[in-house]
């Protein structure tokens, strides 16, 4: 194994030297009112709007605590990649922390589970923006949309860091408003003073009049925690997207103090606002959706079609920022040996595009699997890279752990941002993630997920070893 370099002292990393400068080859055209809505809006996923009524039918009104639990995870994971990326903000982030304090396997191996995380994720958002498109203006086919929607966020992806930022402020900033006032005014509803309405309000009668809060017994938290941890997945993009601005750490600091909020505002605020309306077993909650449900209960009219017009800003809200960010993490990789040298370069705009192409390429081809063999092949990506972010999480906490000591060492001034109660909150972390994961493998619907998750896993990882053991050769 070569020696590691040191950390870099004016920003940046070692194989990105320079950050946020031009020297790396990408620019910093994000500005702060594009990083702070990335932040906002990265943690607001199109799985919260339409994987929320599963959880609810699971758990009862539990599911708020399979939110806090899972919640409180995201907060951990969060300030503990904080600390590294407000130290060393980087367009590899997370899998160039590993490089550096867990080995180049690592960093290999993560870097490229991620980008397949996003790649797939790129086919699953198009279709789905595709078929609310298509409802819309069925003269179109389904497939006709996925290829528009796929080249419009391409060609803004392509045109600048700028445009991704600008799309990116609009599409968070409607989710945003969406959220916020529909908390707002399910909650007058709730205490019975929404204007306009004759409802004399519900009160918090519905949280245990239907079965009490633990309908299906306390066991049912963690059935819970299974179907919505993956609505929490993207918060970490706002440390990718850091090092594409001009004062990477002040956003980074930011992002990560303002996530208990966000979390709480968004999450668990939306969805006790839809348990304190309604019964939880509700039928209209599987039929409509909950949001949609919740709004029709208050008398909101065109519920349906307010919630499609926000799931369709959601979903192409994820569509470009998981274009995005498969592409910064395949730059990195580019940038370290770890992907072809043409992934690193950049255009005059500082834009990768080779970077960008590959993974647009890979999302088309995804596509396409998932209108010709939906139920086989896409199915396939779909289950082995349902677990990846848990995988990436985890190697968050182990990187901490080591790359703590590291910025002691030879930058301890740019330990701004800190991990509570370190070392313990991190293990602590650590073993909350691996219990998930170990659950989903015992879980009867999950099972698959995790395994064939693994299998790639295992598969990369023995990928990356080969490599390193081929390079020590040659050296000898």
């Amino acid at each position: 194994m070569s020696a590691q370099p040191t950390l870099a002292k004016a920003g940046g990393t070692p194989e990105e030297p320079g950050n946020p400068q031009v020297s790396d080859g990408l620019q910093a055209g994000l500005k702060n009112r594009h990083l702070s809505m990335i932040a906002i809006g990265g943690v607001i996923g199109a799985g919260l709007f339409v994987g929320s009524s599963g959880g609810i039918a699971a758990a009862g009104p539990a599911i708020l605590l399979s939110y806090t639990l899972v919640g409180a995870m995201v907060v951990f994971v969060m300030r503990m990649l904080g600390e590294m990326a407000a130290a060393n903000p980087t367009s590899g982030s997370f899998s160039a922390y590993a490089d550096r304090a867990l080995g180049r396997w690592a960093g290999f191996s993560i870097g490229w589970l991620y980008w397949f995380f996003w790649v797939v994720v790129l086919a699953v958002e198009a279709t789905a923006g595709a078929k609310i498109l298509e409802g819309w203006i069925p003269a179109v086919p389904q497939w006709g949309w996925a290829l528009i929607v796929m080249v419009v966020l391409t060609a803004t992806n392509l045109a600048s860091v700028a445009s991704y930022g600008e799309f990116e402020f609009w599409f968070a900033g409607i989710k945003v408003v969406a959220i916020g006032g529909f908390v707002v005014i399910g909650l007058l509803a709730v205490f019975g003073v929404l204007p306009g309405s004759d409802n004399p309000g519900t009160g918090f009668a519905h949280l245990t009049d239907s079965g009490g809060f633990f309908p299906h017994g306390p066991g049912a938290i963690l059935t819970g925690v299974l179907m919505v941890v993956f609505s929490f997945m993207g918060s970490e993009i706002v440390t990718l997207a850091a090092g594409e601005s001009s004062d990477p750490q002040r956003a980074v600091t930011k992002a990560t103090n303002s996530v208990i909020w966000r979390i709480g505002v968004f999450y668990l605020g939306s969805i006790f606002v839809v348990l304190t309306l309604l019964p939880w077993n509700d039928k209209s909650i599987l039929k409509d959706g909950s949001y949609v449900a919740a709004l029709n209960s208050i008398g909101i009219p065109h519920a349906g079609q307010i919630m499609n017009v926000i799931v369709l800003t959601a979903v192409l809200s994820c569509l470009n920022s998981g274009l995005y960010t498969a592409s910064r993490m395949a730059f990195s990789l580019g940038r370290r040996g770890d992907a072809p040298k043409s992934f690193a370069r950049t255009s005059e705009k500082g834009v990768p595009r080779a970077a960008i192409l590959s993974s647009v390429a890979f999302g088309f081809v995804a596509v396409f699997f998932n209108y010709k063999w939906p139920d086989t092949v896409f199915a396939f990506l779909l289950n082995s890279s349902g677990a990846v972010a848990l995988f990436v999480w985890l190697v968050i906490c182990f990187t901490q752990l080591r790359m703590r000591g590291i910025i002691l060492r030879e930058a301890p001034e740019k330990l701004i941002v800190k991990m509570w109660l370190f070392p313990y909150l991190t293990w602590a972390t650590a073993a909350m993630i691996m219990f998930v994961i170990v659950y989903m493998a015992f879980d009867d619907v999950a099972r698959e997920q995790v395994l064939l998750s693994l299998l790639v896993a295992v598969v990369v990882v023995g990928i990356a070893f080969v490599r390193e053991k081929v390079k020590r050769g040659q050296k000898v």
